[in-house]
């Protein structure tokens, strides 16, 4: 014989799973925000690879330009290594 369960025993499993699904879509949801950050985080290293190595080229051609020194940004002088 087969018994039937209360109306609260019902709504507590229904309660249950809803929670469940909202977890699950929580879970989710942040691990495509997880993703879309490493996603970023490898787009700022590689832009700051980028910047490293035209740091370093345009060191080159200033110092091949002026020589061993360095350069004032405030007046934009060069001023040589003693």
């Amino acid at each position: 014989m087969n018994k039937k369960l209360t109306q609260e025993e019902i709504d507590s499993l229904v309660k249950f799973k809803e929670n469940y699904a909202e977890l699950t879509n929580i879970a989710g949801s942040t691990e495509i925000q997880i993703m879309t950050l490493e996603l970023r985080k490898e787009q700022l290293k590689n832009n700051l690879l980028q910047l490293q190595q035209e740091e370093v080229r345009l060191g080159k051609e200033l110092e091949e330009k002026y020589g061993d020194g360095s350069i004032s940004l405030e007046t934009g002088e060069f001023i040589p290594k003693k």
